[in-house]
């Protein structure tokens, strides 16, 4: 019976270990639905971030591509690589919410949540207003 305690106590420390473990399960590099890019998703501070850390054609006439669509003018020259595109983003409830995702093709803002379906297959939500008015696209995870 005195070890009963004991296994509780046990349990109850493994099991929060394996959720903070769960909230950085989406850290790491990420392939697009298109293999055009790669996103790294990191961590910093409580939130998660991404940039695009690698994409198939990188130069543009010799050139790195820019942010040309971007409509503020300040932020055209900046190159892709390594752009962060996911911002903000926190966890909660099994899922990274309430951030942004940047589309370098059309220089748009979108809100954005994930959730990973799978260690090694992202579902990432753009939309405007509210996650019914959006696309979907699926994500694989690096190896």
């Amino acid at each position: 019976m005195r070890k009963f305690p004991f296994l509780m106590l046990l349990f109850v420390a493994v099991s929060f270990s394996a959720l903070a473990q769960n909230k950085d399960a989406i850290v790491g590099k990420w392939l697009n639905p298109s293999g055009e890019g790669q996103i790294e998703i990191y961590k910093k501070g409580d939130k998660y971030y991404g940039k695009l850390a690698w994409i198939k054609e990188p130069n543009l006439n010799g050139k790195p591509k820019l942010d040309a669509k971007n409509p503020d003018a300040s932020l055209q020259k900046r190159p892709l690589l390594n752009l962060e595109i996911l911002k903000d983003f926190v966890y909660e409830d099994g899922k990274w919410t309430d951030g942004t995702i940047y589309d370098p093709k059309s220089g748009k803002n979108y809100s954005c949540n994930m959730t990973l379906k799978g260690n090694d297959v992202l579902n990432v939500r753009g939309y405007v207003g509210i996650s019914l008015l959006g696309r979907s696209e699926t994500f694989r995870r690096v190896k």
